[in-house]
């Protein structure tokens, strides 16, 4: 056995389960777990702020798999984060959370800055754990497991002062095997479900982020095209399969107007299968919205229904893959669909066309001509958000990231940075509206640290526009949703970046296409009006 550092076992655990980047801002009580994750293979980030540097963080596990890292010093530090470790929670992202602390012994007669943070991340984490020498492999690897298994989520670790630079034991022998995806085992509900899906003339299947984290893309294809069942997803699930695909209708969640034309879809079917579908994504609307007294409702999840959204006839604990496969065995096409799937999706395409001359649709699908397929896109919160995940075409899974579940803005730039950092060959875009732009418009900073490329949309309409849509909709007084203009492109050039303002086709176009040759990071601020979402999500 080697004696080492405890803050060694754990960054070296974490490079073990992949991770190769952290993400933070360091203080003085975190330095030698700066040092042990630097020594260990894990490049440490400096970025502005801990929040956006968590959604940083995200970005690369989106690309790599890997749980996702953020390093945060005692008290204000860690109480930055709060926000991403929520969104992580309600974003099933792997996440651990590693926070500096003041030792037992001191903390009971020294008080600045000391606070109960595992009370704090407690709410707001799978598990919380206070670091300890003697037990620094097994916490370790509860950490990473509790991260990872199942529904993922994130994971704190509060580690005082004096335990970062104990010596202590590396024990690589106590971690856990992982647990992979199983299908249900022999039942008499599951038989039923089978003969319920063999027997079925009008199939759907609805699929989400279980299914995406699950990596059961190729088992949800097979599954639509062997019953010729249409797939709709979460803004989460996009991509699934090609969004492209004759059988996909795209995703839900947010928009009333895609849920006037799916609703009734998912109401006409008599068997539904939902396949990795967790609707904390989704808005009322999804309540209900299948009767397990009229439809064959076949819940294939991560982790038992406690969120009663909805009710399912049978429901599967266990692997989507697996379950899929198992269900749909030896089951035939359908053919009670006729051309209703067709008609919806040639409806839904009609509903989100764009804008005849400009404006955001306009934007959104100029971006989408213009850059490639294996382009990755990022949504920050707000009405733009709405219109994109159901405008942009999405061709494989994770090509679409945004805050679904917590729906927190500010989210868009880190998330593309963290993209961009993890694959820098591939394209990458932001969507922003501008008041979430500028709660993070420091870390274009980042980005030129970083010397990584992203594309940063920002719609520029000088409001909230989607409550300014609300308030006008309650008849109530404009007040607290608009604010003076900001010098995008200025800003752009002055953080280390390309930018540009544009206000037509042609300009956008060639901005998109300057933007994919130059060698930093390009603003692209689209001048919109604030009432042109009036009608159109």
């Amino acid at each position: 056995m080697t004696k080492t550092r405890a803050a060694d076992i754990l960054a070296r655990r974490l490079y073990d389960a992949g991770c190769r980047h952290v993400f933070g801002m360091p203080g003085g009580e975190v330095l030698t777990l700066l040092d042990a994750f630097e020594a260990a293979g894990l490049g440490f980030t400096l970025v502005r702020h801990e929040n956006a540097g968590g959604f940083i963080a995200e970005g690369v596990h989106h690309v790599d798999g890997a749980p996702a890292i953020l390093l945060a010093t005692v008290g204000p530090g860690a109480l930055n984060a709060i926000n991403v470790v929520e969104n992580a929670r309600q974003d099933r992202v792997p996440m651990i959370v590693v926070t500096g602390a003041i030792d037992a012994d001191e903390a009971e007669r020294y008080t600045h800055q000391v606070l109960d943070q595992r009370a704090v991340f407690g709410a707001v984490c799978k598990a919380s754990f206070t670091f300890s020498a003697g037990a620094a492999e097994v916490i370790a690897d509860k950490a990473v497991r509790i991260a990872t298994d199942a529904r993922p989520g994130p994971v704190h670790i509060d580690v005082p002062v004096s335990v970062a630079d104990a010596p202590a034991e590396s024990r690589p022998a106590l971690r856990r095997r992982p647990a992979l995806p199983v299908a249900p085992a022999p039942s008499t509900e599951f038989e039923a479900a089978r003969q319920a899906v063999a027997e079925a003339k009008r199939p759907l299947i609805v699929a989400g982020v279980d299914a995406v984290n699950e990596g059961a893309g190729d088992a949800i294809l097979r599954a639509v095209e062997a019953l010729g069942a249409p797939l709709v997803t979460s803004y989460k699930g996009k991509g699934l399969i090609p969004e492209a695909h004759e059988l996909s209708l795209g995703g839900a969640g947010l928009s009333p107007k895609a849920d006037k034309h799916l609703l009734p879809l998912v109401a006409g079917a008599d068997v539904v299968i939902l396949a990795g579908y967790d609707p904390i994504e989704m808005r009322t609307g999804w309540q209900d919205a299948v009767d397990p007294g009229s439809q064959s409702v076949i819940d294939i999840s991560a982790a038992p229904n406690l969120h009663y959204m909805h009710q399912g006839s049978v429901n599967v604990v266990g692997g989507v893959g697996p379950s899929l496969d198992a269900l749909t065995e030896g089951a035939g096409r359908a053919s009670g669909w006729g051309d209703r799937i067709a008609e919806t999706k040639a409806a839904l395409s009609q509903a989100f066309a764009p804008e005849p001359d400009w404006g955001p649709g306009v934007v959104i699908e100029t971006c989408r001509q213009v850059l490639p397929e294996t382009t990755r896109a990022t949504a920050d919160s707000g009405a733009h958000r709405i219109l994109l995940s159901q405008m942009w075409t999405t061709y494989a899974p994770r090509g679409l990231v945004q805050s679904s579940g917590l729906c927190t803005m500010g989210c868009a730039v880190p998330l593309a940075i963290g993209l961009s950092l993890a694959a820098p060959d591939v394209p990458v875009v932001s969507f922003s509206g501008d008041a979430g732009f500028l709660m993070v418009a420091g870390e274009l900073a980042t980005a030129a640290d970083l010397r990584v490329r992203p594309i940063f949309v920002v719609f520029v309409d000088r409001s909230l526009a989607l409550i300014e849509m609300k308030q006008r909709q309650r008849q109530l007084p404009n007040a607290g949703v608009d604010f003076a203009g900001t010098n995008f492109p200025g800003l752009a050039r002055a953080m280390g970046g390309q930018g540009v303002q544009v206000s037509s086709r042609d300009g956008l176009e060639a901005a998109l296409a300057e933007a994919l040759k130059a060698d930093t990071f390009t603003l692209i601020a689209a001048e919109i009006d604030r009432r042109v979402y009036d009608g159109r999500i």
